[in-house]
């Protein structure tokens, strides 16, 4: 077991370089590191006979002070620190990297660094001379370093400065360094004079008004004081979530400070813990960033940033000013349209910013497809609620499912006393009459889902209690009960549409062509595979078992048929026939031919129960069959974990209806599908690139079960990619140390999607200092139902309610493949015909359709070729408006007009149409820089 101690001692800023090294090595077990404003001892202890279980997870121990200790609530802060100064990275062109300390100078007018060759005078650089101030690498220097591949994309920003718009390229130790060097910087080059009035503390804000004017209501003797216990429940009043605790030791500190021993509280005390304890600094940068440097944004700044990070393409000044009306605080903000922090931070945490997109609550998706053509959500051992070996059967668990929009259910049925019951192998767990499931499916079928509910059947009965069934299902389901026979006129099942409201029962039937009341029929697979695991054996002689009449004719489109080869029920299976499959069958299928799997699954149901049987409610992997496009692949709804949450999560992007529609590439008839392809997994597209950016999270909660260490946790967030194998990734965010409440983590990701409509995206927060548990909470997602932007991220527990408060706090994007990943080399936006690698026609094998698209072929190879043109083309726009690739084309054209209008020199440009284009044309006098830009957009254009 390895313990660290942590002593922390502050110090003044000072405008020297201070070392970031290990400056001694005490002995083998401490060290001492030296940063901008803290000294760290580590005290290490080894244990030699420590037994603690090795995480599957890498554990890292970050040595960098967190955010939270720099008290960022305002423009002055930030030009504070700069005025204090830090250590930055400076990258040349050369590409090598110098270590610098940068400091502002108090009168605001130089950017200052040392140790340098040049004269003091000279390692300047004029803030006047700034044109603007670029995060990211995003800069012709980044992109030529050779070591740019190492460098954090989010630590790194760049100066632009001069006429000829030269860049001072930096990277500091941490993103929310970068983030406070490129605040400060933007508001000093906007707003001088104010900036100088922060720093002598003339500040008269929209906050500061608000919370003088919450003060002031409060205080009813007009005294200009209040009681701390007063000042401590109105703080607790306007936040929702913070600690009374905290909020106590911030006053007291203030009150120490100044030397007062009174517990009453002034205005100003009142406002300053306000800011201290309410102010998220990630949520600060991004306002300051989107308003153009101020404290606020009005109605045209919060359109803008709805329609080019939001991605709301009609968004109007109306909507904007109704958004700032219902979560701006303050009534001053309300009646002149402005949005303050308070008010953003609401807005932010809204259901108007959560990730999952709202159009995906209801049933989006066309429902008239064949009953194959949908995964269907279904539940194993319904009528458990633990885990098998200690559950007993229980109406809760069709309550349960059927509420989560199960579509399958399962009945295990045997002889009662008096009447059929439904239970686990026989009594081995108590038992709950058929008669009261029935009821409860037939009251709860339809609550979550209009859609139909198979009912799978596994009798055990004898035939005097198969007909009680057959009757009691008969009479409580009535006309919800599908008995019609199959159409033999068509080759596949009814739609979901079509089978509104009806219950379907799969089992096995009575052959037709005869007129036997009952009939012997062999058990179901699943049944004889676990009689085949209890008894060790290796072959279990399929058990026969009599059935009567009235209980088969209630099965029509599920008939459950045994599964031989595909070639055999390509030929021989009817669509109503469906197949079992335990787990190992179905995975040797999935690995030897996949595309058979897929192509049988285009017209048959299958469904795939866990290989997990007996004792156990262990939980396949789905999507395993999912890529295969099994329809009903059964899950444990009384086992939490992984797998259900991914189950529940897939099953959310159609309303939670119970279906999602296949991919196309697994429904069309004419084609084939491989999720193990290696290369270009479906024709004719390309990759996109989910970008991910960890941002920052909110109130985590201690692990449910964790240990006795106290309330202090070590959060860090894993994000994992399902799909198909060439889409699965995982990769995890860096621990920060202490911080529950709002730990900022500021990490950026890429993941290669191939085929997204297969692909779902889990966030699990964890805790990194765990004893027993390190579960906080997750999210699964499917990836259809991301929203770009700026977007908050619900989490939930272990057994999936939703945690109180909990969040992530992220960023997300999508490129196509050319738009993502590394910087690509100039020169290489155009396609050259004799290196292009093109997805090549596969032959059906079918003459006619064969010739057809033959000639189809060259016009197919111009079309990419435009396309990949245009891809690249917008790459290079991006690029020369140093923008990073997740921008969109709004963003380039606001980054192009901004500056055009601050440039110096007397200029215009004109937007006319030319070939149903819009195109820039200049006049007067445009610099070399605007020509590059203007050159790149008529680019796009040209494709």
């Amino acid at each position: 077991m390895i313990i660290i101690n942590e002593y922390k001692e502050s110090c003044r800023y000072a405008p020297r370089r201070i070392s970031g090294s290990i400056d001694k090595v005490l002995d083998c077990n401490s060290i001492i590191l030296q940063f901008a404003n803290h000294a760290y001892i580590f005290f290490v202890f080894v244990s030699q006979d420590s037994t603690r279980p090795k995480h599957e997870h890498k554990k890292t121990v970050s040595f960098s002070s967190m955010p939270s200790e720099r008290k960022i609530n305002s423009a002055g802060d930030c030009i504070s620190f700069m005025q204090a100064g830090c250590e930055l990275k400076k990258i040349r062109s050369n590409t090598r990297i110098y270590s610098r300390f940068f400091t502002l100078d108090l009168d605001i007018q130089a950017l200052r660094w040392e140790p340098s060759k040049k004269d003091p005078e000279k390692a300047k650089l004029d803030v006047s001379s700034l044109k603007e101030v670029r995060v990211g690498k995003n800069t012709e220097t980044f992109r030529s370093c050779a070591v740019v591949d190492q460098i954090c994309e989010d630590c790194s920003f760049s100066l632009i400065h001069g006429e000829n718009y030269e860049s001072l390229d930096l990277v500091a130790s941490s993103a929310d360094i970068a983030n406070i060097w490129v605040t400060g910087l933007r508001y000093v080059t906007s707003h001088t004079k104010q900036a100088l009035d922060l720093l002598e503390g003339k500040q008269n804000t929209l906050r500061t008004r608000w919370l003088h004017s919450v003060f002031e209501h409060a205080d009813v003797d007009g005294n200009g004081i209040m009681l701390e216990d007063k000042a401590v429940k109105l703080i607790m009043q306007l936040n929702q979530g913070l600690n009374e605790t905290k909020i106590r030791v911030n006053f007291r500190e203030i009150q120490n400070h100044k030397g007062k021993l009174t517990t009453r509280v002034t205005k100003e005390e009142f406002t300053d813990v306000y800011c201290d304890l309410c102010t998220r600094p990630e949520v600060y940068f991004l306002l300051v960033q989107i308003s153009g440097n101020k404290e606020y944004l009005d109605a045209k700044d919060l359109m803008f940033f709805l329609e080019a990070e939001q991605g709301i393409l009609n968004a109007t000044e109306e909507m904007c000013l109704d958004l700032i009306r219902r979560y701006e605080p303050s009534e001053q903000g309300r009646m002149n349209g402005n949005l303050g922090i308070d008010g953003f931070t609401r807005y932010l945490i809204s259901p108007e910013c959560n990730i999952f997109d709202p159009e995906h609550n209801k049933v989006c998706q066309d429902m008239t497809q064949p009953l194959s053509h949908y995964y269907i959500n279904a539940s194993h051992n319904t009528y458990l609620t633990e885990i098998a070996s200690r559950s007993p059967s229980d109406l809760l668990g069709y309550i349960k499912a059927l509420k989560l929009g199960c579509r399958s259910i399962e009945l295990d049925v045997y002889d009662g006393p008096d009447e059929p019951v439904v239970s686990k192998r026989n009594n081995v767990t108590s038992t709950v009459s058929f008669r009261n499931v029935i009821k409860v499916i037939n009251q709860y079928a339809f609550v979550t889902s209009e859609y139909p509910l198979i009912m799978c059947l596994r009798n055990h009965c004898s035939v005097g209690q198969q007909k009680d069934m057959a009757q009691k299902m008969k009479m409580i389901f009535g006309n919800k009960m599908f008995t019609g026979p199959p159409d033999s006129t068509t080759n596949y099942l009814p739609s979901p549409e079509m089978l509104k409201r009806k219950i379907i029962l799969k089992g096995r039937k009575l052959p037709q062509n005869t007129n036997l009341s009952v009939g012997d029929v062999t058990d179901e697979d699943e049944e004889r595979e676990i009689s085949r695991r209890l008894t060790d054996a290796f072959f279990v002689t399929k058990r026969k078992i009599n059935l009567c009449r009235e209980l088969s004719d209630l099965v029509t489109l599920c008939q459950t048929v045994q599964f031989s080869s595909f070639q055999n029920s390509m030929k021989k299976q009817k669509y109503w026939e469906i197949c079992n499959f335990s787990e190992p069958e179905a995975s040797t299928l999935v690995n030897e031919c996949p595309e058979d799997f897929v192509n049988y699954n285009k017209r048959f149901l299958s469904r795939v129960y866990s290989g997990h049987l007996g004792l156990e409610s262990s939980n396949l992997n789905p999507q395993e069959f999912w890529n295969c496009g099994c329809q009903i692949v059964t899950i444990n709804y009384q086992t939490p974990g992984p797998m259900l949450d991914l189950n529940i999560g897939w099953f959310r992007q159609n309303g939670c209806c119970g279906y999602v529609l296949k991919p196309a590439i697994m429904r069309d008839e004419v084609s084939y599908f491989n999720a193990y392809t290696k290369g270009i997994i479906v024709p004719g597209t390309l990759p996109q690139v989910l970008h991910i950016k960890i941002i920052s999270g909110q109130m985590f909660p201690k692990p449910k079960d964790s240990g006795t260490k106290g309330d202090v946790i070590d959060p860090y967030v894993y994000v994992e990619i399902r799909g198909i194998p060439a889409d699965c990734a995982e990769m995890r965010t860096k621990t920060v140390h202490q911080n529950g409440k709002n730990p900022i983590f500021d990490e950026s990701f890429e993941f290669e999607i191939n085929l997204p409509e297969l692909v779902t995206v889990r966030f699990v927060a964890l805790d990194d200092d765990y004893i027993g548990d390190e579960f906080i909470g997750q999210y699964t997602i499917p990836y259809e139902c991301l929203q770009s932007g700026y977007r908050y991220i619900p989490l939930y527990s272990f057994t999936g309610e939703e945690i109180e408060l909990a969040a992530l706090f992220v960023h997300i994007a999508t490129t196509d493949r050319r738009g993502g990943g590394k910087a690509h080399k100039r020169g290489y936006s155009v396609r050259k015909g004799k290196n292009t690698k093109y997805t090549r026609l596969r032959n059906t094998g079918i003459k006619v359709i064969d010739d057809t698209f033959k000639s189809a072929g060259q016009p197919l190879r111009e079309a990419a070729d435009i396309r990949e043109n245009v891809q690249n083309a917008i790459v290079s726009f991006k690029e020369i408006c140093g923008l990073a690739p997740t921008a969109n084309l709004t963003q380039c054209m606001l980054t192009t007009s901004s500056r055009l209008l601050n440039h110096d020199n007397t200029s215009s440009v004109s937007l006319n149409i030319k070939d149903n284009y819009p195109y820039l044309e200049p006049f007067g006098m445009v610099s070399e820089v605007q020509k590059k830009v203007l050159s790149s957009y008529d680019l796009v254009g040209i494709f």
